[in-house]
């Protein structure tokens, strides 16, 4: 037993060892030991205590939680748009308009999910800038975000990123901080928030985490409502493309949490890792150079990619995605961008297993941004063009898919 405890054990017993010693010099010495464990003991007790409370800080942070929360409030849930299919076939094809929202993508939910997260978690902080690392749409949404709470925002991006995303970001109050290879995008984007001060939202490690997939109005909890009175209510399946992975998590999470049974399919396009890494089961795959098809496709497997929550994955072809969002606005007269060919183009051959096998049901997949943004790409002969792109094949297939339902060999 140490001094400490000894002296302890002394004091805890009043002494009665002193007493059972019968000598007075011991009884002193007890009583000597005993006032050293008593002032032990009164320094052992004493509690280190921090408070970093800031009151003038937590009411800017309740203000600002308010004001992320109040869009959400205002805003109307995006359209569930019907895509024309002959009746015959017994099949409906669907496309969640998510173009609709204020700052006109699906990553709007993206960003105001990620700034509840982040302000929640005090990471983001008054007067600190917001970094994020964006090939564009998240970087819009994130901008408007900063605005509307009052701090700065800097997107790390490409540079081949479309001038018109860079004109929303900076509309939006924000700034473009250019990279020439995607995939230093990360590295660039933390050193310059350690370099400012500021916190590094990383959207490609949150947003699986971020956004709440067992319901409160997310993606997924909003197209099975919006499909309720629909004749076939629960998709047989849901089509998604993969930036961050964020959203095929948050809708397969949903879909096993619900008991659906729903299938999830994510389609990935050209110069992405996800469908190698998926496929041979790889978490370091990584692709040799950025995706053409903005705000999808990544270098690296994204830790916010799910791939046990995945049934299928499609790899399109980056022609297939722009004949695919051509034949949308020929369809519906609606330009999107080319993300959302690439999961149309993935909904078509689903819809074509369907018909062959005579299964009746409805496909769900989304219009991620619109089409305006992509005027000198995707809807550019010349950007085509220049960048070997015969959508000429591709186009004739889906003319011929949505006049017979047969799907190319």
């Amino acid at each position: 037993m140490s001094t400490t405890e000894n002296s302890a054990v002394n004091s805890a017993t009043g002494g009665a060892a002193g007493g059972a010693d019968s000598g007075a010099a011991v009884g002193a010495a007890d009583s000597g030991a005993a006032g050293g464990a008593v002032t032990a003991a009164a320094t052992a007790a004493v509690t280190v205590d921090v408070d970093r409370s800031d009151p003038a800080y937590r009411s800017w942070l309740k203000e600002a939680v308010r004001k992320v929360q109040a869009d959400a409030n205002r805003s109307a849930d995006t359209h569930l748009l019907r895509f024309p299919l002959p009746e015959k076939w017994g099949i409906d094809l669907y496309l969640k308009d998510e173009s609709t929202h204020p700052t006109g993508s699906l990553k709007h939910r993206l960003a105001r999910s990620l700034f509840l997260y982040g302000l929640c978690n005090g990471w983001v902080r008054p007067g600190a800038p917001v970094i994020e690392a964006s090939s564009g749409s998240t970087a819009v949404s994130e901008a408007y975000f900063a605005k509307l709470i009052g701090v700065p925002f800097i997107s790390v991006m490409p540079r081949t990123t479309s001038p018109e995303k860079c004109r929303l970001i900076e509309f939006h109050g924000g700034q473009c901080h250019f990279v020439d290879d995607s995939r230093t995008m990360y590295e660039e984007a933390a050193a310059l928030a350690e370099r400012t001060g500021g916190h590094y939202m990383d959207q490609f490690t949150y947003a699986e985490r971020a956004t709440d997939w067992r319901g409160n109005n997310n993606i997924a909890e909003s197209m099975y409502q919006q499909l309720k009175l629909e004749r076939y209510p629960e998709p047989a399946w849901i089509v998604a493309t993969a930036g961050t992975g964020g959203t095929s998590a948050t809708i397969a999470r949903y879909v096993h949490y619900m008991q659906h049974d729903t299938r999830i399919c994510v389609a990935d396009p050209e110069n992405s890792c996800f469908f190698d890494g998926w496929t041979h089961h790889d978490p370091d795959a990584t692709a040799d150079c950025g995706s053409r098809i903005e705000g999808i496709g990544r270098p690296r497997m994204e830790p916010s990619f799910v791939p046990g929550a995945v049934d299928r994955m499609m790899k399109v072809p980056d022609a297939a995605s722009v004949a695919a969002v051509r034949a949308l606005e020929t369809a519906i007269g609606r330009k999107a961008g080319g993300s959302t060919g690439t999961g149309l183009w993935s909904a078509f051959k689903i819809i074509a297993e369907m018909v062959a096998h005579e299964r009746t049901g409805s496909v769900v997949t989304l219009m991620c941004d619109p089409g305006e943004r992509y005027l000198d790409k995707y809807y550019s002969d010349a950007w085509l063009a220049a960048q070997g792109l015969d959508i000429a094949p591709y186009s004739a297939a889906i003319e011929r898919f949505l006049a017979t339902g047969a799907w190319p060999e």
